[in-house]
This record gives structure tokens, sequence and C-alpha cells, in this order.
């Protein structure tokens, strides 16, 4: 009920409270705290029957923290009818880049032709087949001028 309040705040509470109720009527407020929040569960309870009563015996297995949205997808990744946990488990994704990045160097997994690595050789001047993915600005000439853009102004 109150796991995020921690030890400094709990400590300030207790020190307000005695400075507003006062040394003597602290523990007959706390009584009486401590039976309204009985109350309110034991009303929370008697809902919550009184609803699973109504929905009937279909509804039996029926869990109100399952209409949290998360618990709810959180039940239904979980659920084995589905299949995700194969699809997850078969989804190998260093494999996937590795496979990835092959391509974008031109590295296939069979040896090229000798004709066709001295001809992509020479078309990217030299550089073994690679190709320079790197932005470079340009320079920009004196007399340019900055583009123009109307939406800016």
């Amino acid at each position: 009920m109150f796991n995020d309040i921690g030890p400094l705040e709990l400590v300030t509470i207790i020190v307000l409270a005695v400075l507003v109720f006062g040394p003597d009527k602290l523990p007959k407020v706390i009584q009486d705290v401590m039976r309204t929040v009985r109350k309110i569960r034991e009303f929370s309870e008697s809902a919550k029957q009184d609803i699973r009563d109504e929905l009937g015996p279909e509804f039996k297995d029926f869990e109100f923290e399952d209409l949290n949205p998360k618990t709810f997808i959180r039940k239904q990744l979980d659920n084995d009818e589905l299949g995700l946990k194969e699809i997850r488990n078969g989804f190998d994704l260093k494999k996937e880049m590795a496979e990835v990045t092959d391509a974008v160097h031109s590295r296939e997994s069979e040896a090229p032709s000798a004709s066709s690595a001295s001809s992509s050789s020479s078309a990217s001047g030299g550089s073994g087949g690679r190709v320079d993915m790197t932005k470079k600005p340009e320079e920009p000439r004196k007399d340019d001028r900055p583009p123009f853009d109307a939406d800016a102004t």
C-alpha cells in the first residue's frame, strides 16, 4: 500500500501526526484510521465477490488485476498458444545484423569470382570494394549564397 514511502518520509509523517493530534489523542486516531481501512477493504472484497457471482461460472478464473493493461499484455505475451516464445527464440539478432553488415560491405558468403572483384575495385577507385558511407560536408564556394528557405523567414 505504501511501497513508495521512504524512512525519512515516514519519520516526517509521524512527527507531523504527533504535532497535529498530540501524544494523548494519537493512539485513538490511529485506531480510527485502521478501522476505516479495514472497512474499505471488506467493502472492496465484498464488491469483487458480488461481481464474480454475477458474471457466472464461465468467469470463475477472472482476476481484477488482469484489467491492468501491463498485466494483461504480459499475460498474453507469456501465453504459449500464440507461439511467441518460439518466434522470439528463433530470431537471432546478432546473426541478422552480421548478414546485414556483410550485405552493406558487399561481402558474400561465397567467394566472388576474380573478374567481378577486379571490376569492383577499379570502379570504386581501388578501395577494395568498400564504399565510404560517411557524410562529408562540401566546401562552399565564395560566391555561393546559402539556400533560401521560405518557411523559415
